[in-house]
């Protein structure tokens, strides 16, 4: 017999799209302050979900940046509390003259939905969110406790997350954390990621001389900003792809074999990954793709710029040039000290008579391991596998959560990922879609885990 609460769910599918059009029209953009209408009104329609679907307590949590959104439902006694996160901040939409549909305009075409924030974490947080409404409105309660924690500031490196947890450590007090956000692997695959790499970043200004300069005159006798900049970031890495900055592996361990063995047996067709991307292989020599995607730390330029770059042209010799940086860390690594060490490299090679400043970009996350035999884990795993009919494969992800490291070290907790959004889905990139089918999976899943841990 169907589940009730999963038969309501798909007897609302039509109410849910409604809502979930209504959320994702909002342009919700942390990064950029001429967005900051759309953060709050992205906020004001949580509360008032929440509020209208019976959770309490409903309020923000202010930091000093964009404020989380809080609500609990703490009316199952003595089973445990869970701390169920989302975030409803999204990337910037640009560039949008690559859109094939309007960014902020969800629009379906081939059983998928497309919008900024679909996948990343809109889609995914609704398919959490409209559960527990589901529960609440058949059933009048929830299995559990829950906890409520909707982030406003994940695309730009959660940066007064943990100031939040510090101050409201109470509040958000649980026995673990499940993230709506974090993505799965593949569609076709059932998997639990159980590990996240750390992130940092830094951008630099070089300058050469005091006003941009006439080429002729001054070319080949006066340092070109863009060049310098230029030679700075090759010297970050060998021509094999191997990062050649002194103390950027300190304390990091060997990989494990027994990782290495079990990332070897996931079916994965690199040859089809590249292809699908246009792109060919890259990176250190003696790992795999998936080992350099997951296990290996990464040092990436995300944006260089100085000179003229509009119509035409311009013969200027540049005397500033910009670049920003960001390293995927994992465990063993600090993000203090990885921007210390990419800092002194960049210093000690800028040559004589040329000026850099370096600014720290705010944030930043240590990698993240989910302990083996974590109980939330063992449960989502069985969620899975009783919804799919296959035993979850484990897997890691490239990127970062900083949700994980923050809560761990503020809270003490330990955070599963729970989302139903797939890497291939053009998160931060044009076109950003979720399929439609992965909401479908989603309820039966959510709607398991939260039985089974009422049960247990």
């Amino acid at each position: 017999m169907t589940d009730s609460v999963l038969r309501h769910l798909e007897d609302s599918k039509a109410e849910i799209q409604d809502r979930l059009f209504e959320y994702l029209r909002i342009p919700s953009v942390s990064t950029d302050p001429s967005y900051e209408e759309g953060m709050r009104t992205a906020r004001e329609l949580l509360k008032t979900r929440l509020n209208a679907w019976g959770f309490r307590n409903v309020q923000e949590l202010d930091a000093g940046g964009h404020p989380c959104v809080y609500g609990e439902w703490l009316g199952a006694g003595d089973k445990p509390t869970l701390l169920i996160y989302g975030h409803y901040d999204v990337q910037p939409p640009d560039p949008v003259d690559l859109w094939d549909s309007p960014a902020f305009e969800p629009t379906i075409r081939d059983g998928n939905l497309y919008a900024r924030g679909v996948s990343d974490d809109k889609g995914p947080s609704t398919i959490a969110l409209e559960t527990l409404r589901a529960f609440l409105a058949v059933e009048g309660k929830l299995p559990i406790n829950v906890k409520l924690l909707l982030e406003g500031e994940e695309e730009m490196g959660s940066a007064t997350l943990e100031a939040n947890c510090l101050q409201h450590s109470e509040l958000l007090a649980a026995d673990a954390v499940l993230s709506a956000d974090g993505a799965r692997w593949r569609a076709d695959l059932p998997t639990i990621n159980i590990g996240s790499r750390g992130n940092c970043g830094l951008e630099f200004t070089v300058t050469t001389s005091n006003r941009d300069l006439h080429s002729g005159r001054f070319g080949g006798a006066v340092p070109n900003a863009l060049h310098v900049a230029a030679d700075l970031l090759a010297s970050l890495h060998g021509l094999d792809g191997s990062i050649n900055v002194a103390g950027f592996f300190e304390n990091v361990p060997p990989v494990k074999e027994e990782e290495r063995d079990a990332f070897a047996s996931l079916p994965f067709d690199e040859q089809a990954f590249f292809k699908d991307l246009e792109a060919t292989a890259y990176g250190e020599t003696g790992y795999t793709t998936l080992e350099r995607l997951w296990l290996r730390p990464t040092i990436e330029v995300n944006g260089m710029w100085g000179g003229y770059t509009g119509p035409g042209t311009k013969t200027v010799l540049p005397n500033e040039a910009h670049a920003k940086l960001t390293m995927r860390l994992v465990p063993g690594q600090k993000p203090d000290r990885i921007i210390e060490v990419v800092a002194n490299h960049l210093k000690q090679r800028c040559p004589q008579g040329v000026g850099i400043q370096i600014a720290e970009n705010r944030g930043g996350a240590e990698a993240y391991e989910v302990p083996k035999g974590l109980p939330l884990l063992l449960a989502a795993e069985q969620a899975l596998e009783q919804t799919t009919g296959q035993k979850p494969r484990h897997v890691k992800v490239g990127s970062t959560l900083p949700l994980s490291d923050i809560i761990h070290r503020c809270l003490g907790l330990h955070t599963v990922m729970f989302s139903f959004s797939t890497a291939d889905e053009n998160f931060h990139s044009p076109n950003e879609f979720m399929r439609l089918s992965a909401f479908d999976e989603g309820f039966a899943a959510w709607v398991s885990l939260l039985r089974k841990l009422g049960e247990d």
